[in-house]
Parts: structure tokens; sequence; C-alpha cells
């Protein structure tokens, strides 16, 4: 099975050393024929406003939307949450796959960054999470599913085949949202 990690901000390599830890191969997304040779998708973390606009470059927003309604599974850390929203307080969305409202950098500055166990249902041991810059859920609509909170807030949230999580848990090596990915396939 073959996962992509689209790599056009955000670290390539970590996320492609936590899906190789769960059984997948996995490959830089630059292009809509490299996205066409995924079965699962992964949006790292990075700057959302510079991932779009290298997503609109590449002439991938569409294609990523086509995949996604299709049934593709997608999971989205941090700036890949951004991406994925419909709303987005103060910023455009990109994607706009995922019933949530987020605020940006919701969590403070770098300086502000941190580590915290969650509880996410259907994993049966905590996730680590490193929370950088990472945006808050400001709303959920009626079909996405609140699958963890962290101090009142969802973290980690499923809608459809879509899982997005407000920190990274690759930065650790927490390779269990990837191993919840692949499970959907």
């Amino acid at each position: 099975m073959k996962a992509g990690v689209l790599a056009l901000q955000g670290d390539f390599r970590e996320h492609a050393r936590m899906f190789a830890d769960v059984g997948a191969t996995a490959i830089e997304v630059r292009t809509p024929e490299q996205l066409a040779d995924v079965d699962v998708l992964a949006i790292p973390g990075g700057e959302s406003t510079t991932i779009g606009k290298l997503a609109r470059t590449s002439g991938l927003v569409e294609p990523i939307r086509e995949r996604a309604r299709a049934g593709m599974p997608i999971l989205g850390t941090c700036a890949g949450m951004i991406v994925l929203a419909e709303r987005v307080v103060g910023g455009e969305p990109l994607l706009s796959l995922v019933d949530i409202t987020v605020q940006r950098n919701a969590y403070g500055r770098q300086v502000d960054s941190f580590e915290a166990d969650v509880a996410v249902e259907g994993i049966g041991h905590p996730v680590r999470g490193v929370f950088i810059r990472a945006p808050r859920v400001e709303d959920v609509g009626e079909g996405v599913r609140v699958l963890a909170a962290h101090e009142g807030h969802p973290v980690v949230l499923r809608q459809g085949r879509i899982l997005v999580a407000s920190f990274h848990p690759e930065l650790i090596g927490e390779a269990a949202l990837h191993r919840y990915v692949l499970d959907q396939l």
C-alpha cells in the first residue's frame, strides 16, 4: 500500500517514517500524477498559507478534493488540519473538506510549544502530541466526530475518512494516527 505525504512544505521524512512503521510505503506528493498513485494521503504541518499557495501552483487543490470525495483516507496534522478545514478564522480555507472552524496559532507562539498525552477514541493508549503554533478548533459541524480533546478543546476529529489533529504526533515517533488512517483502507 502506498501512502502519499504532501511534500509542498512541511517535513516529509517524519510522516514517511510513521507510515513505514505501520507497514506502508510513503512517497512524496508534489503533483496530481503522484497523488493519483497513492492510497492514502498525509498533509503535514508547516505554514498553512505557504501550503495553500504551493498546492494551487502545483494544481493539487481540485485533485485532492476529488480523491477525498471518492473516499481516499486523509490525515492532516497541525497546518494540515487548517488546510482541510471549511472555515479559518481570519484566513481563507483551502480544501474545505472538514466541517470545522479553526483558529490558526491559537495555542501561542513557537516559545509556547508543549507536548501532551491525548486519549483518542479508538486507540488503546494515550497519543503523545507536540503542539507547535497549533490551531484550535472553535466550531464543529454535525457530521464531524470529536475523537479527543485537550483542556476542553477538540484536538483530534474525524469526518468520513478524513482524520485531523491539532498537533504533530510524528515529531516524537507516534504512529497511532497513521495506523488509524491506514485501517480505513
